[in-house]
């Protein structure tokens, strides 16, 4: 038995063995088959093989991405895109030697319609025939001068710069005119600053009209590497609706190109990049994939294959807060009541004669979403986006229509201040709600930082301080209370903080907390919504809107949902699924229900200093106006919210140099018209229609298009 078993053991050896010797033949036979056809391809074929990988050269050309769209909350277009045509040299297929006179012919055909190619050389002709830079220009012009450029000095001129740029790109012993030089050059800059080359075509104009594509096809057809090709373009359909917020594309620089590339986004040097807003903030959801298609040439220089190797995917799109409504009733307002302020200053005595700019922002109180944000002077976002002159005189104009007051304008907030202070001293205790102060109307328990009061109120408790705004009553209060307490009550608001919006805002000022120097006496100013407070209008409706809840602050924000490109049901990504509470404001709900009642009397009595607009309004409003001193005519503030049981929406509006309250009311009355429906017409019993008599004008026709109201069309 054991001599079997041994046997059969040795045979499983012998048998293991040949079976290891078979698969090393195997393998040395594959092993010398692939080094024969190596030894073929390289020593016996080599020769020809070097030939052909002489004679096919393969490029990887990108394709475009599909932007994402940016809607409203109704799904109404804000930022669209649309199809345009555009002239493109493409160099894997240009005559190289004939490059400059192409670039002149189609020069030519576009000037014969008056249509506008690329130009971003910041040089031009002045009427004497002299190279000047153009205004407007600075940053292009100290990229033009850097060293990556022409390494010059700042105090170099055009004319030294025009004189380098021609030696540069080969063009100074050409025999040319000085506008054709000039213009062959821009051509030539433009496609070095944007890396023309042979996976890089370059964009010579776009958003050519049907005429000028008809035209360029017939005279450029026998021109090789012309090329009009189809492309989405940037179109913002309600051009001066929310131009601060949806921001604008812009061509990617190099900075911008090379911090993309360090992120590992997929970017070319053709390619549009948001430059502030929410084009900018969500750049890499809009922006999407781009594709790529191989291109093959033979040494003749002879396309001789196209492959689309990668698709592109298109980016997502975004469901924003803001109503077009709201925002359009904002914006109308806001003009209307600016100019009707500074109307009123000019024939009363100039108090008021300099208001021009102002901003407003509307909350939705359940969850903090801006419905309507405007900021005025304000601009065409179709126009800015061309630059040109129209861009030039944006950026001179000293009201600064760029500017976005809303978000990033700080502006002392006056007594809109004082529900905050309120609340913080009654719930430390400092104060009660049977509270009482006299006011002599001169506040002097520091006879260096004297208080005016607008009255002389007597003895005066808490709620009859709110609806009649005494400045006696919250000095004294905030002598007791301390800067220290205040300001963190007031962080707890949101003033002095940012509240969480998508794109830029700031931070403001809190007086103490951000004071260099502070004295004991600036604390009652401070109270007053004076010494160094400064908050901006959507800070001031964050803040409105806590009172209005209950004390929770939620994070402000304007978009509400990411959906794919198509726009279908289906959610790509929530952006605020539910509210972000951010924080709370630390005040008891009786101590905040004392604040919110004498906010509701500021309009229901007969003496609160909103009475005159809201008295006899149909829906209840709680409010608390504001007047802040600084140079000029003083800044009118005012902030509420509605209904006052049920709070649904809040409002803080802010005219520089408003100097009279009432201008600052009726932009909020004006809004809430339109979201409780009160501008509506409405059937009387003799079937006659009536309407509110408030500011209704702002409220007319709003299917509208860039040719309605003129913001700033200079």
């Amino acid at each position: 038995m054991i001599v079997d078993d041994k046997e059969k053991q040795a045979e499983e050896k012998r048998f293991l063995n040949k079976r290891v010797i078979i698969c090393l033949i195997i393998i040395l036979v594959i092993f010398c088959g692939f080094a024969c056809k190596l030894f073929m391809w390289q020593i016996v074929e080599g020769e020809s093989y070097s030939k052909l990988a002489d004679t096919s050269t393969a490029y990887t050309v990108t394709t475009d991405a599909t932007r994402g769209e940016i809607l409203d909350c109704n799904g109404k277009g804000l930022a669209v895109n649309r199809t345009g045509y555009r002239i493109v040299l493409d160099k894997l297929y240009i005559d190289a030697a004939n490059l400059d006179n192409t670039i002149l012919s189609l020069m030519r055909l576009m000037n014969s319609r008056n249509e506008k190619w690329i130009d971003n050389l910041p040089i031009k002709i002045d009427e004497q025939g002299v190279y000047r830079f153009k205004k407007g220009r600075s940053d292009e012009i100290k990229v033009l001068k850097s060293k990556d450029y022409l390494d010059l000095k700042p105090s170099d001129n055009a004319e030294k710069c025009m004189k380098l740029l021609a030696e540069r790109y080969e063009l100074e012993d050409k025999q040319l005119a000085k506008a054709t030089l000039r213009n062959l050059v821009s051509v030539h800059y433009n496609m070095e600053r944007t890396w023309y080359s042979n996976t890089n075509p370059y964009i010579f104009a776009k958003g050519i009209s049907s005429d000028m594509l008809s035209i360029v096809s017939e005279n450029m057809q026998s021109v090789s590497g012309v090329e009009i090709q189809t492309y989405l373009t940037r179109h913002n359909p309600q051009g001066k609706l929310a131009p601060h917020i949806l921001g604008a594309l812009g061509s990617i620089n190099q900075e911008e190109y090379e911090q993309k590339q360090s992120e590992g986004k997929d970017y070319g040097f053709n390619d549009s990049i948001g430059k502030f807003g929410l084009e900018l903030a969500y750049e890499d959801e809009l922006k999407g994939v781009g594709g790529e298609r191989i291109v093959q040439k033979n040494s003749d220089g002879n396309v001789t294959k196209v492959v689309e190797s990668v698709n592109a995917k298109p980016g997502h799109t975004l469901y924003l807060t803001l109503d077009s409504k709201l925002q359009k009733v904002a914006n109308d307002s806001l003009k209307r009541q600016v100019d009707a302020a500074r109307a009123y200053g000019e024939s009363d005595g100039g108090n008021g004669a300099d208001c021009k700019t102002g901003a407003v922002v509307m909350l939705d109180v359940n969850d903090f979403s801006v419905l309507a944000a405007s900021s005025y002077p304000t601009f065409n976002l179709n126009k800015y986006s061309k630059y040109g002159d129209y861009y030039v005189n944006l950026v001179e104009d000293k009201n600064a229509p760029i500017y976005n007051r809303a978000f990033i304008g700080s502006f002392a907030p006056g007594s809109v201040f004082k529900p905050c202070v309120a609340a913080a001293a009654l719930q430390e205790n400092v104060i009660g709600e049977g509270t009482f102060f006299t006011c002599n109307h001169i506040y002097d328990h520091y006879p260096t930082n004297p208080v005016k009061c607008m009255g002389t109120h007597g003895s005066i408790g808490l709620r009859t301080a709110i609806t009649k705004s005494c400045n006696s009553y919250f000095a004294e209060t905030g002598r007791l209370l301390g800067i220290d307490t205040m300001y963190l009550y007031a962080e707890k608001f949101g003033l002095g903080e940012k509240t969480g919006l998508e794109v830029e805002e700031s931070n403001g000022i809190l007086a103490g907390r951000d004071s260099k120097t502070w004295q004991e006496g600036n604390t009652v100013q401070a109270a007053i919504g004076q010494s160094d407070n400064a908050f901006t209008p959507v800070q001031l409706a964050t803040y409105t809107a806590t009172i209005a809840n209950g004390g929770k602050r939620y994070r402000t924000h304007l978009v509400k949902e990411i959906r794919n490109y198509k726009r279908t049901k289906t959610v790509y990504k929530y952006n605020t699924k539910k509210p972000e509470v951010e924080d709370t404001c630390g005040v008891s709900a009786y101590n905040l229900s004392i604040v919110q009642n004498a906010m509701r009397n500021v309009v229901a009595d007969p003496g609160g200093t909103a009475y005159s607009v809201f008295g006899n309004y149909s829906i209840p409003v709680a409010a608390k106006t504001g007047t802040a001193e600084n140079a000029g005519s003083d800044h009118t503030v005012f902030i509420c919210y509605a209904p006052f049981d049920k709070p649904k929406v809040a409002v803080a509006v802010v005219l520089e140099h408003g100097a009279h309250g009432q201008f600052s009311m009726n932009v909020a009355k004006s809004l809430l018209d339109e979201y409780f429906g009160l501008n509506k017409p409405q059937k009387t019993s003799d079937n006659s229609e009536n309407t509110e008599n408030s500011d209704t004008s702002d409220n007319s026709d709003n299917n509208y298009s860039d040719e309605d109201t003129e913001y700033y069309d200079e």
